[in-house]
């Protein structure tokens, strides 16, 4: 895994812009359509890490404030 990830982190923007550049050239318009579907896919993605990140957060403010309530002394015991 050491030496796999790096690749693919190098070569799928490497494939992608070959690819776009091969719809190109085979026809200009496919271009277009290839770019709004990669477009779409990456904010799709970028929708899925933001929730998963807004709640994450949230559910760590809970444990937090309950964690807190749980340490404070109610009234009227000593």
């Amino acid at each position: 895994m050491k030496i796999a990830k790096p690749m693919l982190l190098a070569a799928t923007p490497v494939g992608v812009a070959l690819g776009l550049y091969e719809g190109y050239r085979l026809a200009g318009g496919l271009v277009v359509l290839m770019f709004a579907l990669l477009s779409l896919i990456g904010v799709a993605m970028a929708t899925v890490v933001a929730t998963v990140r807004r709640e994450q957060r949230e559910e760590a403010a809970a444990a937090e404030r309950a964690r807190e309530t749980a340490h404070t002394p109610r009234e009227g015991s000593t």
